[in-house]
Parts: structure tokens; C-alpha cells; sequence
């Protein structure tokens, strides 16, 4: 077994060391590091954002004027030998390490309830000793469980021009998707950057999944679609509810440590097209992953003014938000620090799925979150 290192400079944006991973998903991007199955690699990653948020900066101005061309910057490709289409890639999350600074962000247009927040808005955190606390919203303590937002191989060549071809139909139905676009890409190759897949959302090869759960002590099971899998990861995480409804949950950069293992034709012989994971301890304590105590309101498959949307669970998640945001309201947030309070910190579930035409979401504030 061989351990790795792939180090990079975080003064520096993904652009200005374009060699050290790209922010687009394409087969063609050459990878920056080899290595073998039982292999460990340490990849040092850079936020969401790419450096463009700090504690020092205007604060919604700057939310107000990002480039969000440059989501996702990724540590990779990573190649794993002897990895061919129909494995099953295995990666073990040994360790996820914090940055001292995290922030989440409002970005006007982007998130679940966009709508209803076309303002822009950020809250900084500081990030020690296991907790996140802001001067943002004083008297709240997130409980840290970092991970990696974004973390997946490349889709090949067919799998490429078929998720292409399928989310422009998104788009042509007036639905909100993003399709290739050589803004601000790296790698700036026009062969890669005019066709490569934006890294918003997750695909069968994992990428941008946002799943609190992965943090170090999972086990990841990736289906393999081009040779030499080609690992990468970013968008690291210090904490998140499972929602992350604005946008972005407490964003940092971290250190990743991961080992790499092969499951040789599982994914050909079971039919697996999509991530699996797995682990066999708490990702955080059972009080906070629960939790212990806690206040919860729902939404149902009902829109504002009365009309039933039949089994429609994504109006019932809806619902179930904004019923929270006006409860933090009344307990003294602004909706925008309430906004943010549930990307962080409040848990989505769906409480049931079969008494038509009602959906029925729950969302579950945990109330150790709040200190005096």
C-alpha cells in the first residue's frame, strides 16, 4: 500500500492552478495522480466557491457579485488501475479535516425556496474544537460532522452525451437546469469545456450529493463508468441539515483522506447504476443525529390557497420549510437567518408517501443547537 498527496495552494484559485483539478465532469480530463487499489490519498480541496468568500469580505454585496461559473472546484481525476466500466469502485472516507473558517451563503436564483428569498445574504463561521459558531446568529452552536459535498467519478463518453441530452430536456420544459458551458471552466480546453457537465447535480457516478452522512468512517460504493474511474472531490462541508434548502450548507475547505478499494464486474452483475454507502458507527453523536430534543413542523401536498397537488412530495417539503421558517420567525429570526438556520441545522423527512393525494414532510430543528 502506497500513500498519495496531492497539496495545493489555497491563496491561489482553482484557475490559477488549473493542474491541480478541474471544475466540469468530462472522461477527457487527464488525470493528476495514479495509484492502486489498497491505496490512501490525501487530497487538500478548496470550497464551493473557490476563494471568493472570506471573513473580511462586503458580505451580501460579495454573495451579490460571485461567479457561479466556477462551482464546484475539485481535487482530480484520480486514476485507480486496473478500474473498468461495470466495477464497483470502493472509497473509505478515513478522515475529513476542517478549515478554521466556514460560511454559508443566499445566492439570488439558486436554492429550494429561491423565490421566496431573491435577496442576497451570508453568515461567517468559525470553526473550532468539533463546533460552528457565528457572530451572524448569535446563540446558535452547529455541532461539526464534515464531509465532502462533492465526491464521484466520471461519467464515460455515452453516459456524458446521455445525461446532456436528458437535462436539456429539463430545461426545454421550462425546468431549472444547467447545461454545458465553457464559462469559466477548467480545464479551458474547448474539446472539454464546451461539452462537460456542469457539477450542480448528483449523478449515477455520485458528484454533487450533499449527503451529511459521509464523513469519515463511510464506506462509499461508486458504479465505474470509464476506465481508470477517476476520482475527484470538493465542496467540503462542516455541517449541514438534510435539506441544505438554500444552497449551501457550512462551506469550507478541508483535507480528505481516503483509501481505494475494487469490487471487480459487481456493478455489471448486480445492476447497481447508482452510489451506495455504508457505515458502522454514528457520524455524530446520537443526541445531535436524532436528536435528543427537538421541534418539528410538516407540510402536506397543499398549496397556498387550497389546491391539492396529488402526491406532489416536493410541495409538501415546501410546506414543511416555510412552516419552520415562520416558527424561527416567531422564536426572533429574520427569515433570512431562519433560511439559513434550516440549511444548516434542520433535518427533512419524509413521513409518509402513500395516503393520496397528501404527501406528508416533516422538518426537525434539534433545540441542543441553541445556547444562552
Amino acid at each position: 500500500m502506497a500513500v498519495h498527496e496531492i497539496r495545493i495552494d489555497r491563496t491561489k484559485s482553482l484557475q490559477e492552478e488549473p493542474h491541480t483539478g478541474h471544475n466540469r465532469w468530462h472522461p477527457d480530463i487527464p488525470p493528476i495522480l495514479r495509484c492502486e487499489p489498497g491505496d490512501e490519498v490525501i487530497l487538500e480541496t478548496r470550497d464551493a466557491f473557490d476563494g471568493q468568500f472570506s471573513p473580511d469580505d462586503a458580505g451580501a454585496a460579495a454573495v451579490e457579485r460571485a461567479d457561479l461559473s466556477v462551482v464546484h472546484p475539485l481535487t482530480g481525476p484520480i486514476y485507480v488501475e486496473d478500474a473498468e466500466p461495470g466495477d464497483v469502485l470502493e472509497v473509505e472516507i478515513l478522515e475529513v479535516e476542517p478549515d478554521s473558517y466556514g460560511y454559508t451563503v443566499e445566492v439570488p436564483g439558486f436554492g429550494f425556496l429561491r423565490d421566496e428569498f431573491p435577496e442576497p445574504f451570508k453568515v461567517n463561521w468559525d470553526l473550532a474544537d468539533g463546533w460552528a459558531t457565528s457572530g451572524d446568529l448569535p446563540g446558535v452552536r452547529i455541532p461539526g460532522s464534515p464531509f465532502m459535498g462533492t465526491i464521484g467519478l466520471t461519467p464515460g463518453h455515452d453516459l456524458l452525451a446521455a445525461t446532456t441530452a436528458r437535462e436539456q430536456a429539463v430545461a426545454d420544459r421550462a425546468g431549472l437546469a444547467l447545461p454545458p458551458s465553457a464559462e469559466g471552466a477548467v480545464p479551458t480546453d474547448p474539446h472539454v469545456a464546451q461539452t462537460a457537465l456542469r457539477t450542480v447535480p448528483p449523478r449515477e457516478q455520485a458528484g454533487n450529493v450533499d449527503i451529511k452522512q459521509l464523513g469519515a468512517g463511510t464506506l462509499l460504493l461508486i458504479p465505474v463508468d470509464t476506465p481508470g474511474a477517476l476520482f475527484s472531490a470538493g465542496d467540503a462541508h462542516f455541517a449541514q441539515g438534510d435539506c441544505e434548502t438554500c444552497g449551501t450548507a457550512i462551506e469550507m475547505n478541508a483535507t480528505l483522506r481516503v483509501r481505494f478499494g475494487l469490487r471487480k464486474g459487481e456493478a455489471s452483475a448486480k445492476g447497481i447504476r447508482d452510489l451506495r454507502f455504508a457505515r458502522d458507527d454514528y457520524y455524530l453523536p446520537p443526541e445531535y443525529a436524532v436528536p435528543r430534543r427537538f421541534f418539528a413542523t410538516t407540510g402536506i401536498s397543499v398549496t397556498k390557497d387550497g389546491q391539492n397537488r396529488g402526491e406532489d412530495a416536493t410541495l409538501a417539503a415546501r410546506n414543511a420549510l416555510l412552516n419552520m421558517i415562520d416558527h424561527l420567525g416567531d422564536r426572533g429570526w429574520t427569515r433570512q437567518q431562519a433560511y439559513a438556520i434550516c440549511s444548516v441545522a434542520v433535518d427533512l423527512k419524509i413521513s409518509q408517501l402513500v395516503d393520496v393525494p397528501n404527501m406528508l414532510v416533516s422538518a426537525f430543528l434539534p433545540e441542543d443547537i441553541f445556547v444562552s
